[in-house]
């Protein structure tokens, strides 16, 4: 099992100012760091990866669709091509990166304006599949795995529970693609939010620790023990990264709902977050 903590708690786009937060992240105990791909491009990248390797850590990366016109879902051919252009930027950025993983909800632009009313049509899910699998194809190239990410219904209309991700990457049919578990989608979508792990454990490639508010892991009431115990008892050992927010990302505002701090502060959220893992984890064996 490896632990990492995504940076979108500081920022949607890592600069040199950001390196620092990475040794306090090493320190701590992580073994990598989760760098949002929002901007940018390989050679920026490059750099990034060099500040990474210099303080010892591994990293994964995550992404969202920018724009309607950037949408695998969409009935306009145009579009699909410019998502299909923007997730090869993204791999692109991984590979110049090292990252192992590239995950995110990347099959539909998020916000209320996108939504259609309904669930997802059987045109929607074959013209998502066709694009998850040529990325799928692309990534694989990189070395890049793919782990698709469910979200609330408040957020998207895709992909909700984990039943519904297992499923498109069953359409997509390819091994490079998988699926995510993130434990505050599971709070809020999940019947059985420990039980659709074990239900769905072989198509999990990798997992976001996340409370039920956003904040800090392990001060809410996610069950993360049980999780834990699940995931390890299935044979998981691939990342565990906890993905918190803030109020330091208004660009995300609409979409996260997070108007408020939901942390004492960042370094009570990856210190005390990193406690709740290795306890946790530990505790499962």
């Amino acid at each position: 099992m490896k632990t990492g903590f995504n940076l979108l708690l500081w920022t949607p786009f890592v600069t040199e100012e950001h390196f620092g937060i990475l040794g306090k992240l090493k320190a701590t105990g992580y073994d990598g760091a989760e760098i949002p791909l929002f901007a940018g491009d390989p050679a920026h990248y490059k750099k990034v990866a060099k500040a990474l390797k210099d303080n010892g850590l591994k990293c994964t990366t995550c992404t969202v669709m920018p724009d309607g016109e950037h949408n695998p879902i969409s009935a306009d051919a145009k579009s699909r091509e410019k998502a299909v252009d923007y997730l090869k930027w993204a791999i692109d950025c991984n590979q110049a990166l090292g990252s192992e993983v590239l995950c995110g909800p990347y099959y539909q632009p998020l916000g209320g304006k996108f939504f259609s009313g309904k669930g997802p049509t059987p045109e929607e899910k074959q013209r998502a599949a066709e694009v998850h699998r040529r990325i799928a194809d692309y990534a694989q190239k990189a070395g890049v795995v793919l782990a698709i990410e469910c979200l609330n219904r408040f957020e998207c209309y895709f992909l909700n529970t984990l039943d519904d991700g297992a499923a498109h990457a069953k359409r997509v049919n390819h091994p490079n693609f998988g699926v995510m578990y993130d434990s505050f989608h599971a709070n809020v979508e999940e019947k059985d939010p420990v039980g659709c792990i074990k239900k769905n454990l072989k198509m999990i490639r990798h997992v976001h620790v996340s409370e039920n508010d956003r904040g800090t892991p392990g001060k809410g009431h996610v069950p993360f023990k049980k999780i834990f115990k699940a995931l390890r008892a299935g044979g998981y050992n691939e990342w565990l990264t906890i993905e918190a927010f803030g109020t330091s990302l208004p660009e995300l505002a609409a979409t996260t709902c997070v108007w408020r701090e939901l942390s004492a502060s960042p370094e009570e959220c990856y210190q005390f977050g990193y406690k709740t893992i290795k306890e946790g984890w530990d505790a499962a064996a």
